[in-house]
């Protein structure tokens, strides 16, 4: 059965901020908009790509579910899991993206992607955007196992594990789990 699975573009800053807390649980993968996430089901692989030039994939985690909440709720249910120090440097960061005014103290709603087991790859690890990938892709891409980007994407954050500075790999999604 194949695997659904996405990568998702994201700011250097979040990702670097992240990576420096490898003892998170879970992050909140936030968007700048409130818009409702249906790309993909409990349990499914979520892949982080930094923001071009940098046309790589340096991580993800399990998707476990999507909601919309206002900033300084989700700063409160996730701290220092939503990829900022502070709720002002995440409200500038949403602000940053929404191009807002800078004046403007709106709460505004974010898209919170909430994603367990977390992991960050040293950059000798990263991988190369399939060629799939177009250069206007601005928030993320499905892939599927059943095609060749998809099986080389889920092959490739698999092999990655290997290491001394490795976790586990996250647990198996619904999807691919054994029916017996």
């Amino acid at each position: 059965m194949p695997v659904r699975l996405i990568v998702a573009v994201t700011d250097g800053d979040w990702f670097d901020f992240l990576r420096a807390r490898p003892h998170l649980p879970e992050v909140n993968f936030w968007a700048p908009s409130g818009a409702n996430f249906k790309a993909l089901e409990e349990g499914e692989l979520f892949l982080f790509k930094l923001h071009a030039p940098r046309n790589v994939i340096v991580g993800g985690g399990v998707f476990f579910r999507a909601d919309t909440l206002p900033c300084s709720l989700a700063w409160e249910a996730f701290g220092e899991a939503n990829g900022a120090a502070s709720l002002t440097d995440m409200r500038a960061r949403v602000a940053k993206y929404r191009r807002a005014d800078r004046a403007d103290r709106s709460d505004f709603h974010v898209g919170c992607r909430i994603l367990t087991q977390p992991f960050f790859w040293p950059e000798e690890r990263w991988i190369s955007v399939p060629a799939s990938w177009a250069t206007n892709i601005v928030s993320f891409k499905r892939y599927s196992t059943d095609e060749a980007d998809g099986r080389r994407l889920w092959d490739g954050s698999r092999a990655r594990w290997r290491g001394p500075h490795s976790r586990a790999w996250p647990k198996r999604p619904r999807a691919m789990a054994s029916p017996h």
